[in-house]
Order: structure tokens, then C-alpha cells, then sequence
């Protein structure tokens, strides 16, 4: 009882003073808890035993707790706090970019015949988008915009104008001085500076500029928009085979390094000019709310990482046996995640995942095809030297794209206030989308099957696709989630995924034969070769994944 008398004394004198202007302390101490003048107040309704109590008007928290957050985000003059150096650095790009360094063993060219080997016969790949050029600075241009329309943030223009050219100077200095360095070769063999991304690196950089803006001073979702979008720039370096896996998680590490580190260096160099607010709060405690929503990045270990279809190339007569085995390399694994926690331990929610596996020896499988059909025309053609002079092999999907929507019970284990443990156990529903190869061939019209006309055909045709059936799912994982701000958390996951799928194969090898020889009209489908494989798939991801608590 006393000891409450004294705190509400202590309250009333420290409420009165700053009132008459005769106190210049920030905050008062009692007993190890920090009190600030702006976070008390009197509740003089109360008609318990006591009438007065005193209420903290923002935030509950315990003793030691209270002795070690910062106690206020307001300075002694009504302004702003100065942010003090590294205050709210995360370090999350850190095992980010240690995660593509251990992923670089991904950097064997799988999509084009680097050595020519064949000069009639060439592979592509058609799928382009240009799109990445422009969303790696989309959350950095959308910061500048709604800063200079009066939407209010972490700093002025001014300020925020040089905490964004600091990141931009840190992450131009780290990518280059690594890509010029260990001098790795992109994935289409275009030039020797794949590793690390610079594509990424720019769009994460720039979602932090965000992050920092508005999504920890005034919406967690600005945060999540930005990270989305850098993201899907890093997915779309990976299918627009400009980088590999490894190359896009260390650019994505870069850029989450730099921007925090850039605005830290301008925190040290400006203190508190040019600020507008701080964040919304200083105290993290990831267990009083254990709901969230999450953006994330992985790669996926597949436990198949070959797929052998055996077919009879003969019209099902056995005569003619043949094998054509699909090698895959390790996944890119995108999704989102979200749990509705009744308590701080159980909780429902669903994840959406997005899973490409591209294929490693396409051009091994192109040339096996095009070898087949020019050793069956020197045999039974012997004369029709120009029959094919080109042969262009289009790759209208060169990845195994799963689609895996799933829910289930959510489990957190508290490890104090920053800490938490969670796993899952989630069943759903799997869609794949189809490999598939479009041959084009040209070459000169035969009469009779041995007389060169001065005509010639121009066909494209289906000539290699693999499908897989739609399934059920089931998953599960586990996690370490890391909160450095009260909304605001890191985590890293090992999830497990499986299906079972059954894969089938089908093969055109001589779409091209009505077209040059069209004297003897054959029915196409009779060439037709089906071949099916039934796989269970099961899938380890390894990531790191941005979230937010609600």
C-alpha cells in the first residue's frame, strides 16, 4: 500500500511540474521502471478501494522489461527523437546472403548449347519480361512520391533523399566489388557477373527505404507491399534466366544490408534533423501477439531430382526402346503465410506457395531429339540433304511450376518476449503446370520422298511436353522467429511438402513430315508417344521469411 502511494505521488508531482514548466527530466525512475510524463495519467473515476490509480496509457509491460527498452520517442523540446546509431538495425540480410553463398553450387548452365555444338540446331527460351527493370525501384519511387504529395513518415524529403542514396552508395559498392570478383557466369552465358543479383539487390534496398518510411512509423502493410514486390523482381531475374537461386538470395541480402546500414550512417550524420516521427513502438514482445502475416523466400531440396520416362519408339511394336531421362535442379520456393492465434500457443491459418524447378539438361534432351531424327532420315532418306536446314527448339516452359494452397493448426512455443518457436501441420491442394518444348523446323519440300523442289516449309509443332496431375497435399515445418520491433519479425524455416504425382510424357518427333513430303499425307498422331512415371515428391524448403504481427 504504501509503495502504491508513493508511485501515485511520484505521478502526480511529475504530471504537476511539467504542467508549471519547473521540470526538464524526460522521463522519472522508481524502483527500475521508467515512467515518461506523456505515458501517464490519473483515472479519477474509479470507485474501488483506491480513488486514484495510475494507468499506463500505451503499452503494459514488466519491471525488467521496463528498465531496458528506450523510454520515450519524444525529446526533452516536443521534437522527434533522434535515432541513435544502428537503433534499428535488424541484420537480417546477413544469413540471407551466407544463404546464397552455400546455394552457389547452382551455377551450371542448363538452357543454351554455350559451344554450339550443333549449328542447325538451336534452343530458346521464350519466356521475357521486362517488367524486373522496373520493380526494383517501384517501392523507393512510390516512398519519394507520397513523401513529396504530404503523406508523413520517418523524415522529410530532404532526409529521406540521403538515407536513400546512402543505401543506394552502400549496396552499388557490395554488389560490384563481389560481382567483378568472383566473376560467376550467368545462366544463359551471357557474361561472366551473375552472383550476386544487382537486379535484387536494387528492389530489396528499396523496399527497405520503404520499410523504414512508412511501414515501421505508420502501416506494417507498406512493408509487406514493399517486400512482396521485391520478391517477385527476384523470382522474375531467376525465370527470366538472367541469375540463379544463389545469385537472388545474396542480392536480396545485400539490399536488406544496405538499406539499413545507409540509414544508420545518416542517423550517426544528421541526429535529429529532418524528422517527421519515430516508429510506432519500442516494445517488441512477439508472444502477446503471435498472429502474423509473412512474405517469403526459400530454396527447395527435392528428394527426386531425376525423372527417366522408358518408350517404345516403334509404334508399340518393342522394336524400337528408348529412354529420355529429366534432370532437375533445386527450387525457387515463394509464399505467403498467415495465422490467426486464439492464444499464445494454438492458432488456424493458410499458406499460399509458389514452387519452380527448372530443368538442368534441356539442351541434352533438344540434341538426343534432334540426333534421333537426323540418323532416321540419313537411313531412310538417304537423299534428302536438305530436308532440314534448320531446327530451332522453343522452350515455352522450361520449369516445373507447383502451386500448393493449403491450411491447418498453427503452433507457437514461447522463447521470451523476442523469441518464439512455431510449426504447423497443413493439408491442401497441389496444381502443377506443364514442361513443354515447341520444335520449328525449315528445310526444302520433297516430291516422291527423294526430288528437292524450290519450295521449302516453315512449321512449328508440340513436340515435348510433361504434365502433372493435380493432388492433395499435406505439409508441415518449423521455425525460429526473431522480433526486433513490436510489429516487425525475422524468421527462418525448414518446411517439408508431399505429394504424389503421377508425370506423364508426350513426344512428337516428325510434326514436320506432312510439310515436306506432301505427296504422302500421314496421320500425325500415329507418331505420337505417350509415356507416364508416378513419383511421391517430397520437398525440404530452406528460408528466411519478413513478417508482421497483428
Amino acid at each position: 500500500m504504501i509503495k502504491r502511494l508513493l508511485t501515485i505521488a511520484l505521478a502526480c508531482s511529475a504530471i504537476c511540474m511539467t504542467a508549471l514548466g519547473e521540470i526538464h527530466e524526460t522521463d522519472f525512475t522508481f524502483e527500475g521502471i521508467t515512467f515518461e510524463p506523456q505515458e501517464l495519467q490519473l483515472d479519477m473515476t474509479s470507485e474501488q478501494e483506491a480513488p486514484l490509480q495510475l494507468v499506463e496509457s500505451t503499452h503494459s509491460f514488466s519491471q525488467s522489461q521496463a528498465a531496458s527498452w528506450p523510454s520515450s520517442n519524444v525529446s526533452e523540446n516536443g521534437e522527434v527523437k533522434p535515432y541513435r546509431f544502428m537503433d534499428d538495425m535488424s541484420f537480417a540480410g546477413v544469413p540471407l546472403f551466407v544463404a546464397g553463398m552455400i546455394a552457389k553450387a547452382e551455377k551450371k548452365g542448363f538452357r543454351q548449347d554455350y559451344n554450339n555444338a550443333n549449328k542447325k540446331l538451336r534452343l530458346v527460351s521464350h519466356f521475357k519480361t521486362t517488367v524486373d527493370n522496373y520493380t526494383q525501384y517501384a517501392p523507393a519511387a512510390a516512398t519519394a512520391i507520397m513523401n513529396l504529395a504530404g503523406v508523413k513518415g520517418r523524415s522529410n524529403f530532404g532526409r529521406m533523399a540521403a538515407s536513400s542514396a546512402m543505401s543506394y552508395v552502400v549496396m552499388a559498392a557490395l554488389v560490384n566489388g563481389i560481382k567483378y570478383t568472383s566473376k560467376e557466369m550467368r545462366p544463359d552465358g551471357s557474361t561472366a557477373n551473375s552472383w550476386p543479383s544487382g537486379h535484387t539487390a536494387t528492389a530489396f534496398t528499396a523496399a527497405t527505404i520503404m520499410h523504414k518510411e512508412y511501414g515501421m512509423t505508420v502501416s506494417p502493410w507498406y512493408s509487406v507491399a514493399a517486400y512482396t514486390t521485391a520478391t517477385a523482381t527476384g523470382a522474375m531475374r531467376v525465370l527470366n534466366n538472367r541469375h540463379w537461386v544463389s545469385d537472388v538470395l545474396s542480392g536480396a541480402g545485400i539490399g536488406i544490408l544496405s538499406g539499413e546500414l545507409g540509414y544508420a550512417l545518416c542517423d550517426l550524420i544528421f541526429k535529429g534533423k529532418g524528422l517527421n516521427m519515430n516508429d510506432l513502438s519500442y516494445y517488441p514482445d512477439i508472444n502477446a501477439d503471435p498472429s502474423f502475416f509473412s512474405v517469403s523466400m526459400g530454396i527447395g531440396i527435392d528428394n527426386h531430382k531425376n525423372l527417366t520416362f522408358v518408350y517404345d519408339n516403334s509404334l508399340g511394336e518393342g522394336l524400337d526402346m528408348r529412354e529420355v531421362t529429366i534432370k532437375f535442379r533445386n527450387s525457387t520456393v515463394l509464399g505467403v503465410e498467415g495465422a490467426y492465434f486464439f492464444n499464445k500457443y494454438v492458432g488456424v491459418g493458410g499458406r499460399l506457395k509458389i514452387r519452380t524447378t527448372p530443368v538442368g539438361n534441356f539442351p541434352d534432351v533438344a540434341q538426343s531429339m534432334y540426333d534421333g531424327l537426323e540418323s532416321a532420315i540419313t537411313d531412310f532418306y538417304p537423299d534428302t540433304k536438305n530436308l532440314i536446314t534448320d531446327a530451332t527448339f522453343d522452350i515455352e516452359s522450361d520449369h516445373l511450376t507447383e502451386f500448393i494452397a493449403s491450411m491447418g493448426p498453427f503452433f507457437n512455443i514461447p522463447l521470451g518476449s523476442r523469441f518464439a518457436l512455431g510449426t504447423k501441420l497443413l493439408a491442401g491442394h497441389s496444381t502443377t503446370n506443364a514442361l513443354d518444348i515447341d520444335a520449328h523446323y525449315i528445310g526444302k519440300v520433297y516430291h516422291n520422298y527423294t526430288e528437292e523442289t524450290d519450295d521449302s516449309y516453315d512449321v512449328t509443332w508440340d513436340a515435348f511436353s510433361i504434365e502433372a496431375n493435380n493432388t492433395f497435399s499435406w505439409g508441415t515445418g518449423v521455425s525460429l522467429t526473431f522480433a526486433y520491433k513490436s510489429n516487425f519479425s525475422w524468421r527462418a524455416f525448414v518446411d517439408f511438402d508431399h505429394t504424389r504425382k503421377t508425370f506423364t510424357m508426350r513426344y512428337l518427333e516428325e510434326g514436320f513430315i506432312n510439310d515436306a513430303f506432301p505427296d504422302y499425307p500421314t496421320n500425325l498422331e500415329d507418331g505420337l508417344v505417350t509415356a507416364s512415371l508416378k513419383r511421391n515428391m517430397s520437398t525440404f524448403t530452406l528460408g528466411g521469411a519478413f513478417v508482421i504481427s497483428f
